[in-house]
């Protein structure tokens, strides 16, 4: 039996496992899609639909997983493109899972595509950590939970360190987890340093965008004083292949409780990207072994960029 295999049938055991044991995974495994192309077409066909699993508010979490999870999705993303992958996997593994869409204006543009209005992240970051903020104590009194997880991608991953920070998040959370987060910002592959283009950027496609430009003053009041907060755990999941968020180790975090992983160290087949990180086994597995370490690593096998197939 190959590694993959093994892997699959290990996940499989813990699924039913869960099951027996009282957890809250449906009956059948809900299916997971590993395609940000299908996730994207998913949300053209189906705007603002939660994701397969999510927002099931009758969910009670368990013993075995008694903090909900709470997902946040990326700058021009949505809850429904952004995790067609990890929602039913989490839901699978017996879990509370929790998404929403923060951060839209009316001028909210991608690139053209359909869907384009219902795409967020684009408003001011911290309006979208106070979004963050009230939908953490909605999930927080339907689950009697004391306290969340969250894992978000992009701007989704850096922005609930505002809400940690100055919103008084820290109480009601324990591990903030981040694909690919622009934690401290992004030289736009350079063109951050050619004059115009950061303003050209936010009144093109929002606020947010210059937010995360290195040097920014959101940026530097965000990491002023350290990036962590006591009390809090926090895991970076990162591609070498990041293109959106560069230079790619700026996504890393320095301080007490902190966990950065890059996915080409362990696997140099996995050619995942900025965009399609949310739908790499390898870095979903990264994901889930950070909320339970009992959850296997996935074996490295070729992953492609700009799909997560």
């Amino acid at each position: 039996m190959g590694r993959f295999a093994r892997w699959t049938v290990v996940a499989a055991v813990a699924t039913v496992a869960t099951g027996l044991l009282g957890g809250t995974a449906a009956a059948r495994p809900l299916p997971v899609v590993y395609s940000l192309g299908a996730a994207t077409a998913t949300a053209v066909a189906a705007p603002d639909s939660s994701p397969p699993g999510a927002n099931d508010f009758s969910c009670r979490p368990t013993a075995a997983h008694p903090r909900p999870v709470v997902l946040t999705h990326g700058t021009l993303y949505n809850m429904t493109i952004d995790w067609q992958a990890l929602s039913p996997l989490l839901k699978n593994q017996g879990y509370c899972v929790y998404a929403f869409n923060f951060g839209r204006q009316p001028s909210s543009t991608y690139l053209g595509f359909p869907g384009a209005r219902k795409t967020g992240g684009t408003g001011p970051i911290e309006q979208s950590a106070a979004q963050l903020a009230a939908f953490v104590e909605r999930v927080k009194a339907s689950t009697d939970a004391d306290k969340v997880d969250i894992v978000g991608h992009s701007q989704g991953g850096m922005m609930p360190r505002y809400y940690l920070k100055y919103l008084g998040g820290a109480a009601s959370v324990d591990q903030l987890i981040g694909l690919a987060p622009s934690n401290h910002g992004t030289t736009v592959l350079g063109l951050s340093a050619i004059p115009g283009v950061p303003d050209a950027l936010r009144l093109g496609l929002g606020t947010a965008i210059r937010q995360q430009i290195v040097g920014s003053d959101f940026l530097r009041r965000l990491n002023a004083g350290g990036d962590t907060v006591p009390g809090v755990r926090y895991t970076v999941v990162e591609t070498r292949y990041d293109e959106v968020v560069t230079p790619y180790t700026s996504a890393f975090l320095s301080g007490p409780g902190v966990t950065n992983i890059t996915l080409q160290d362990r696997c140099a087949q996995d050619y995942t990207d900025h965009l399609a990180i949310t739908y790499d086994r390898l870095a979903l597995s990264h994901v889930l072994h950070a909320l339970d370490p009992s959850y296997p690593i996935a074996p490295c096998v070729f992953s492609s960029p700009a799909s997560g197939v």
